[in-house]
This record gives C-alpha cells, structure tokens and sequence, in this order.
C-alpha cells in the first residue's frame, strides 16, 4: 500500500514539476542553484573512491543489531541489505556534495549516518568542512566510522545515541550551521523538532535539506509545515529531498523540480 502511495505520489510531481534546468524561474539565485547543482552532472575526483565504498558493502555479509529510536522496534539486518536497501543512491548523495561545494559550506550537521556514504560525500568537497553526524545505532555508526577510515577522513564526528537526546547539546556546541542533512526519525514531531533545533544555528546563507519528504503522510505534513516558517524563504521540491533557503533576499516561492 505504502509503495503505490509513494508511486501516485511521485507521478504527482512528475506532471506538476515545471521548472526543469531553470526554465520559469525568476530568482537569479535559484535559476544559479539549478544551472551549477541541480543540472551540473559533473564528476568529481572523490565519487569512484566512496562508490567503490557502496560496492564492497554491497557484498558485506555480517549481520547486525539495528537500534531503531524511531519505530521503537529493533531488529537484525545484513549490511549488504542495508547497502542496497536503505541508503541513498549515489545520485542523491552526489548531489549533497555539489551543494556543499556550491555554497562553501564549512560547519555541516547530519541527522541520520547510516553507513557513512552520505556523510562522505557531505565532508569530501573541502578538508575545512567540519561534518558532525548523529546516529542512533551503536554498530551502524561502526560501520559507518570503518568508511571513513578507509578513506582518511579526519573532518568527520560521529555523535551516537538518540538524536532527540543529542542534538540539543550538538547544537549547543556548535557555532553555526551551513548545512543541515536530515534523515533520521520520519515522524512529524520529531522533523518539526530537529528543524526548530537546528534554527538556532542558522544563518542567512544556511542550507537544510530534509530527506524522503513524499514518505508517509506524516513527512508530508512536516514538508508542507517546513514551508509556512517565517524564516524560510525559498524551497525547492525535488520529490527525495525538499531543499529549504532562507536568505532574506530571496522572495517566499516554492519550487517543484525534476531530477
């Protein structure tokens, strides 16, 4: 049921998105964002070696004990179906990369490691980046501190425990937020939490983007929430991610995109 809702749902957006490579959008900023980011396919130095991350945890057979905070309900997975199943696919996450490398950001906070991949290509355009990433699951976040050795990643701290008790001191600790990835809890409440947290520490120039807005019925009413802020002045819909601006030059307009 979940998976036609999904489907019906992303043929929604499919027909509504019209501002494809740009067209139609006014804002110089957005029309830049789309031209350099979105459209821009490029490949960068560092996307074979985090690829050949995802292959190698593709055939990785151990078993491991899932700590879920989210759903309350844990369980054991194979890393290979976790690899295959439940992390981003390399376009997303290529995509996160060109945003930080787009914008400079240096202070960027994850919610959600999983196995690392994401957290690779968010602290990969620049060795000033200083990526804080939350994970609920003890040997998920394991798995996820091997990547990063294999790659001699030193710019990465991994924050376990849940992410409702950990953000808030993070936070704290923090002395701003140029990006904001989130994909932890896919509950309503906590969305709405982890974005009013992470408001503290944003800027003009800040950048947070929310994964698999179109998930469940719950993402969605936090997605379209997300949109009514004061603060928020720009977003942009690309179905997986909803992508949120806040510079006060920008006009308040939201922003349906293929990609």
């Amino acid at each position: 049921m979940k998976r036609f809702r999904i489907l019906y749902k992303f043929l929604v957006h499919f027909f509504s998105a019209r501002n494809t490579k740009g067209f139609g959008v006014h804002s110089p900023f957005v029309f830049q964002f789309t031209d350099f980011v979105l459209v821009d396919k490029s490949i960068f130095y560092v996307f074979p070696e985090i690829e050949a991350i995802r292959s190698n945890l593709r055939r990785d057979k151990r078993i491991i004990n899932i700590k879920d905070f989210g759903t309350g309900h844990d369980r054991t997975r194979k890393v290979s179906e976790i690899a295959k199943c439940s992390i981003k696919s390399a376009k997303y996450g290529q995509l996160l990369y060109r945003i930080a490398n787009y914008l400079k950001a240096r202070d960027i906070l994850e919610l959600g490691t999983s196995l690392g991949l994401t957290t690779l290509y968010l602290a990969s355009s620049s060795n000033k980046i200083q990526c804080v990433s939350l994970e609920g699951c003890p040997q998920t976040a394991n798995l996820a501190k091997e990547n990063f050795d294999k790659l001699g990643f030193e710019n990465i701290k991994t924050v376990v425990g849940n992410i409702d008790d950990t953000l808030p001191d993070v936070i704290n600790e923090m002395e701003k937020l140029d990006m904001v990835f989130i994909d932890a809890n896919h509950r309503y409440e906590s969305v709405i939490q982890y974005f009013d947290i992470c408001l503290h520490k944003a800027h003009d120039n800040t950048v947070i983007i929310i994964d698999d807005i179109y998930w469940s019925a719950d993402m969605e009413k936090a997605w379209e929430r997300i949109k009514e802020y004061p603060k928020v002045k720009t977003t942009i819909d690309l179905f997986q991610f909803g992508i949120v601006f806040f510079n006060p030059d920008l006009y308040k307009k939201h922003y349906k995109m293929r990609y």
